[in-house]
């Protein structure tokens, strides 16, 4: 049976980067992130990961570019690429949709 998520009460703390799973689709994970700090450089080897600005911008670097993802703007990083990501000020939440089981190396 399908499950309800409150957006609003999926972060219950106010450290500075969160990275919480809201749901499931099919061999993906959807996540919610909450940052006010900088997240470090890493790729995953075995998927791409795409990011969907919520609120605020947050930042996103590659060693090739930097974008910003403001609100309603979606970004795909493919596997295998180096990325970091950091709030432009404040606060930001973002969803990133990737495989279930993806890998992180950190860089």
């Amino acid at each position: 049976m399908p499950e309800l998520v409150q957006l609003q009460q999926v972060f219950d703390s106010s450290t500075s980067y969160q990275n919480q799973p809201v749901g499931q689709v099919n061999d993906h994970v959807v996540r919610l992130s909450r940052m006010s700090a900088p997240y470090p450089w890493h790729l995953h080897p075995d998927s791409d990961e795409t990011f969907i600005g919520v609120e605020g911008i947050v930042i996103i670097e590659t060693p090739d570019r930097l974008y910003e993802l403001g609100p309603g703007c979606l970004l795909t990083i493919e596997r295998n690429t180096p990325h970091r990501t950091r709030p432009k000020e404040g606060t930001t939440l973002n969803m990133t949709v990737e495989k279930k089981d993806l890998q992180t190396q950190w860089l």
